[in-house]
């Protein structure tokens, strides 16, 4: 018995006088047949020399193959003493085929006799006892990804196993997963179905699993879904087989679909499942098959502002804006796995239920040729890439840190390094804001982008900066204006993500910029607001991302309407909220001096950073704030200062008063005013002399006394 298959059948530049034929023989051989027509009689076509048609010998001693008809590729396993290799032929329009790789396979297949896939119907397929046989396929797709599916003959109805090879990975995964009662008796085979950037494991009846090959480290980016759930219910219960392009043909029937992840079931399973690694592993299946989709994002958003506390293992806004992010640009180039963070999470160690999970190194495929394009090139460079990329190349946003707390630093004290460097930094945050404002034409609804907010333009213009050399640095033959675009293009989705759960928030509780007016009670939705602000914040903080110029002052003033004094001033310590001069000047503005908001204020103003500080007293007419703006002079002043001897200049004329520690200490005040080198040190600083701290120092102590 043999099995024949034509290539080359999408080539239109053979005549119709030739074809190519492979052929398959159970005696464990495969030729390539070149066939030439010729026309008698008329129209009949008959074989030209039939009886020496030019064969070459493909391969020989296999015990399995598998045909993809789209990519025109012959994967093949031989067993060489005893051990199973994998091997892959191309078939080229030119007419040529080459031996493209070789990996050897940690299975067993000695016994199990001889086996075609994708051939069309193997008559060694018994439809009602799969289980009896094993299951073996190859999967790929356009990123470089290289899947060998494995499933033993069962051998037990209370558990079944089955192994992954993600060899564009360097390692394989065994699965074990539990089938529940010892009576739940299996007929029907396993089905691996090939769809894209994932693969899903199928036992009708049982389980469906969704399996990650793209990110398969983690066991929590996949999914897995039992027999009682309703997915595996709509499934068909007959037998199906994967096809090349997601293609699956169920064989009872005959039909021929194409297999593609239902995004409606997918939300509405995220918005219904309570557990965490279902949340997680559906999360990434959405954003995966619907990528940078506006509505499928919003929906996202809306599940998350109603469930900002569901997650217990991972941060649910961190895990959301860095995979949404991630998929963004990740069609631009299929290296930028390799580059930008896929998932905040770096490690998971909760159990799924009814799966064990066991992972193993296992050898890299050997290249047979030197000379790559498509898909090859990369695949190799995901080998490449195993082989010599030690430590990880993933961009981590702590790399600016460093300079960013080195230039706020700077920006407190006064002291400036380069201006050229400084404004760069700027230039490319402004570039981030216009892209970003270019690709949201519509108005926002939340106070944000209305201010400098040096600090978080400063992080934003760093990050342009390092991310762009990371990715010069190891993206090879990509214009360097692209690469700009693609920086610009993913920092303005990360701060765009920020900003619609924002934008969400505020118009599901129906906010407005007027709720900042402090002449009223906070209400429960400003609360609300201001918590997911606060989680917001949680959660950029800690993977060190920029946030939308505004937002601490945003939150701050939020806080100072939600919160009493004491929480309030515990957030502000603890660097939850931060005390931006926007927000700092809007309250001493906007607050009348009742005792409440005197206490708050003189609470605010002596947590400013001296610079901040001087200008905000200076808003604020009341006792207090000259009782600051005295102590700073005098404390600017008496630095450096040496008690001399010296006579006595105390003033006695009748309007003096006669307090004589004051005066004497007015007299020392005086007295270092008049050298030139103090007037020097306080020149800016609006005429403030010894008269004015005298002047503050009676008022203050007139205050105290109850005078």
């Amino acid at each position: 018995m043999s099995f024949n298959q034509f290539l080359y059948p999408h080539v239109e530049s053979h005549p119709l006088a030739e074809n190519h034929l492979l052929l398959i023989s159970e005696e464990k051989y495969i030729e390539k047949i070149h066939i030439q027509v010729i026309q008698e009689d008329g129209n009949r076509v008959v074989l030209k020399d039939s009886g020496h048609l030019p064969r070459e010998r493909v391969a020989e001693d296999f015990v399995w193959a598998q045909w993809d008809m789209s990519e025109q590729r012959l994967y093949y396993i031989d067993l060489k003493k005893s051990r199973s290799v994998l091997k892959c032929i191309q078939f080229s329009a030119d007419e040529k085929f080459n031996l493209m790789f070789e990996a050897p396979l940690d299975i067993t297949l000695s016994d199990s006799g001889f086996k075609l896939v994708n051939f069309g119907c193997d008559d060694l397929q018994d439809q009602e006892n799969l289980s009896k046989h094993l299951t073996l396929c190859v999967f790929t797709n356009h990123t470089g990804t290289l899947c060998v599916c494995y499933s033993p003959k069962f051998d037990s109805w209370e558990k079944i196993t089955y192994s992954v090879f993600y060899f564009h990975k360097g390692h394989s995964k065994t699965f074990t997963a539990a089938l529940g009662s010892v009576d739940s008796h299996v007929t029907k085979g396993l089905t691996f179905l090939n769809l894209d950037y994932y693969v899903a494991v199928y036992l009708p009846g049982h389980f469906f699993h969704l399996l990650n090959i793209q990110h398969p480290d983690l066991i929590c980016h996949s999914l897995f879904l039992t027999g009682n759930n309703e997915v595996v219910d709509m499934l068909p219960h007959s037998p199906l087989q994967s096809l090349s392009g997601s293609l699956v043909l169920d064989w009872c029937s005959g039909k021929l679909s194409r297999a593609v992840l239902n995004q409606s079931y997918l939300l509405q399973f995220l918005w219904n499942t309570r557990l965490d690694y279902e949340k997680m592993g559906a999360l990434h299946c959405v954003l995966s098959w619907g990528r940078d989709h506006p509505f499928l994002e919003a929906k996202i958003i809306q599940w998350i502002s109603e469930n900002i506390s569901a997650c217990h293992s991972f941060d649910l806004i961190q895990e959301f804006i860095i995979a949404s992010s991630y998929w963004s640009i990740y069609p631009e180039t299929s290296d930028m796995d390799k580059l930008l963070p896929y998932s905040s999470v770096l490690a998971w160690n909760t159990e799924i239920p009814g799966i064990t999970l066991v992972t193993e190194e296992i050898p890299l495929p050997f290249m047979k040729v030197h000379s790559f394009k498509g898909y090859w090139e990369k695949l190799n460079s995901n080998l490449e890439y195993i082989k010599y990329s030690k430590p990880h190349l993933l961009y981590n946003n702590s790399m600016v840190q460093r300079e960013w707390h080195s230039l706020i630093s700077e920006e407190k004290t006064g002291r400036r390094r380069s201006m050229v460097y400084v404004r760069n930094i700027l230039d490319n945050a402004m570039k981030v804001i216009s892209n970003l404002e270019a690709r949201n034409l519509e108005p926002r609804l939340t106070p944000l982008f209305q201010e400098e907010d040096n600090p978080q333009r400063l992080l934003m213009g760093l990050m342009v900066s390092e991310l762009k050399d990371h990715l010069l640095r190891h993206l090879q033959g990509v214009e360097k204006k692209k690469i700009e675009q693609m920086v610009l293009d993913y920092i303005s989705k990360l701060l765009d993500l920020i900003c619609q759960i924002l934008e969400t928030s505020w118009r599901k509780h129906h906010l407005h910029p007027s709720v900042l007016h402090f002449s009223r009670r906070a209400s429960a939705a400003e609360f609300t607001v201001f918590h997911i602000m606060t989680r917001i914040l949680k959660a950029t903080t800690s993977l060190f991302l920029p946030l939308p110029p505004g937002f601490h002052t945003l939150h701050t003033l939020l806080g100072v309407h939600c919160l009493p004094l004491h929480n309030l001033l515990h957030y502000i310590d603890d660097g939850v909220l931060l005390l931006t001069e926007t927000a700092v000047t809007r309250l001493m503005k906007d607050l009348d001096n009742s005792e409440k908001n005197e206490k708050l204020k003189f609470s605010i103003i002596v947590r400013l950073p001296p610079l901040i500080g001087q200008k905000i007293c200076r808003l604020w007419d009341h006792p207090m704030s000259s009782n600051i703006i005295s102590r700073n002079h005098v404390k600017r002043l008496l630095l450096n200062y040496k008690k001399e001897p010296r006579s006595s200049m105390i003033d006695k004329s009748p309007g003096s008063v006669e307090f004589l520690p004051l005066n004497y200490f007015i007299e020392i005040l005086t007295d270092r005013e008049s050298s030139s080198q103090a007037l020097y040190a306080l020149e800016g600083h609006d005429n403030v002399d010894a008269k004015f701290v005298e002047e503050a120092a009676l008022k203050h102590t007139t205050m105290l006394l109850g005078l």
